[in-house]
């Protein structure tokens, strides 16, 4: 385990910005991530917990204390009438769904090609094309920030909610994710939710004519190539895939709200969904005056952000720093409020140096 100094930020990132950590390890051991938190508690120095840096916007100054780069390997497969699959917090989130889906295990081929690490998936209930990561998760393996101990969560225990969880609001940042068992199905064909996965399936020919195991496989297939032209895929050929993925989530409204909202804007898409109607932040930016391609500058972002070309979630970095970002993102976001009266909520999180570490019982 090296401690490194004034290491830069922005290549642990995939939108590729950010500062310089002042402190910076590696930690590929659960003994290892326990001895970097006691040292850093001990000279109260901040800590934040990097995983794939698919879902993080570090700021231009970089971030004063520790960051403590999780690495931990180790990916066991275990077959039988319900598989399950336990793999360290370090793995990498796709080549996970890769190996389940070429033994016809379904369960998150829908999420295949999403950027990041296993540890991640739970924080904020990974999801795509219908599919969450709650659906299939039956434990999460933590370390406990404050007493460093050992702790497991069951799914019920994680409170699940659309990109969200008890690790972002009660216990955010208390706990260190250290591995994930999911548990799958098998001989089973991949239920199909969302209507552009539907569409993109159908095309393939559609699954009732293959075995479960090559229907899992075609589903993957699907959600990877409709991945790719959204570039949501990472290529470090494609400009458009230095985001952050999805910056906005989905808004939920009441029923009364939307209401309000269809009889000013016929044809507005919408969503069932827990407590009120789902709308497309999407749809909602881009009728909002924000289209693909749209460039930052005109509400003081700067030319060096704008939204991607192939998907108006996307806010790409061309070639600024984190500060051109986060102003067209409060652009974008004052635009979509103005126009509809709805203000958008950041997916990634812009990590903050302000608050101090947990104490550390004895």
């Amino acid at each position: 385990m090296q401690l490194r100094e004034h290491v830069l930020l922005a290549p642990y990132t995939t939108l590729g910005l950010g500062g310089r950590a002042r402190y910076f390890i590696e930690c590929g051991t659960e003994e290892q991530v326990r001895a970097a938190l006691a040292s850093a508690a001990e000279r109260r120095l901040p800590v934040y917990v990097l995983g794939g840096g698919s879902n993080v916007v570090f700021l231009d100054s970089g971030f004063p204390g520790l960051v403590l780069h999780i690495t931990i390997a180790g990916m066991e497969l275990r077959d039988g009438p319900a598989p399950e699959v336990r793999a360290g917090a370090g793995v990498d989130w796709d080549t996970l769904v890769q190996g389940v889906v070429e033994r016809g295990w379904s369960g998150v081929e829908c999420l295949s090609g999403i950027p990041g690490t296993v540890g991640g998936t739970p924080i904020q209930n990974v999801g795509a094309y219908g599919q969450e990561i709650a659906e299939t998760l039956v434990s999460v393996a933590c370390l406990d920030r404050t007493t460093l101990e050992r702790r497991t969560f069951t799914a019920r225990d994680c409170a699940f909610g659309y990109r969200d969880s008890r690790f972002k609001r009660a216990d955010r940042g208390r706990y260190v994710v250290l591995e994930v068992t999911l548990r799958l199905a098998r001989d089973q064909r991949p239920r199909i939710r969302y209507p552009e996965l539907q569409r993109a399936v159908a095309e393939r020919g559609g699954l009732d004519t293959v075995a479960a195991g090559d229907a899992v496989r075609l589903v993957r297939e699907a959600v990877l190539a409709l991945r790719r032209r959204k570039s949501m895929v990472l290529d470090p050929a494609d400009p458009n895939t230095r985001s952050a993925g999805s910056f906005f989530t989905n808004p939920v409204v009441p029923a009364s709200a939307f209401a309000d909202l269809e009889q000013r804007w016929q044809g507005i898409p919408s969503f069932p969904a827990d407590g009120g109607v789902k709308v497309p932040a999407a749809w909602l930016v881009e009728q909002a005056g924000f289209p693909k391609g749209y460039r930052g500058g005109g509400g003081g972002g700067g030319g060096g952000s704008g939204i991607s070309t192939r998907h108006a979630l996307a806010l790409v970095n061309l070639g600024g720093t984190s500060a051109d970002l986060l102003a067209l993102a409060e652009e974008v976001r004052a635009g979509v409020e103005k126009q509809f009266g709805i203000r958008l909520a950041y997916e990634p999180e812009v990590v903050s140096p302000s608050s101090p570490p947990p104490s550390r019982s004895r």
